[in-house]
């Protein structure tokens, strides 16, 4: 995985409640066992309609609207445990989803596959709708040592709560095989420290 660093970005908003995972990646592209394309995929039928064709008023098909944060209502990820909405999110660019809720099945899959997921307060999640709405070109910060977010059209911050070792895994770039592979000399010599 890309090392999570600290990311300064414009928003993409998507103020819809109770997001659930056949939402961001419908069921019909789950045969796929290989994370390739879902990105392409990523709100399929809120993007595209029948015919294909780009739905103009998608907050995804307007060019206005751009960056490595999405910004969605609360209750983000419902529903099965799909880690195929997780790789949508991923594949499309985000490396950042910003909710006053996530279902957690969703949240451990999106760290699982390099997103942070950052829970706020409604109030601030409300403030960066707001910002967008102002001027879409207003950024936020989000920043995984120091588990802050920042509105840097207000200058509101606020902290967020992620598990240690989801986040040494972030910020280090490692995936669960790769962070045991990473410690392979620490296991052998607790494993041999152990034989009788």
């Amino acid at each position: 995985m890309k090392k999570f660093e600290t990311i300064n970005s414009t928003m993409v908003p998507l103020p819809i409640e109770n997001v659930d995972t056949d939402q961001i990646i419908p069921a019909r592209f789950l045969k796929a066992t290989t994370r390739e394309g879902f990105g392409d995929n990523l709100f399929c039928d809120w993007r595209y309609d029948q015919d294909g064709n780009p739905v103009k008023d998608f907050v995804l098909n307007d060019p206005t609207y751009a960056g490595e944060v999405l910004v969605a209502g609360k209750n983000f990820g419902s529903g099965s445990s799909r880690e195929h909405a997780a790789w949508a999110v991923a594949g499309y660019g985000f490396r950042v989803v910003v909710s006053s809720f996530f279902a957690d099945i969703f949240k451990n899959n999106a760290l699982n596959n390099g997103v942070l997921p950052v829970v706020v307060s409604p109030k601030f999640l409300e403030g960066l709708f707001t910002s967008i709405a102002t001027n879409p070109g207003n950024t936020v910060t989000v920043d995984l040592e120091n588990q802050t977010i920042t509105n840097n059209a207000t200058g509101d911050s606020e902290s967020f709560e992620i598990n240690p070792y989801k986040k040494e895994c972030l910020v280090k770039g490692l995936d669960d095989i790769d962070y045991l592979l990473a410690n392979k000399d620490k296991i052998e010599a607790f494993e041999a420290s152990r034989v009788v």
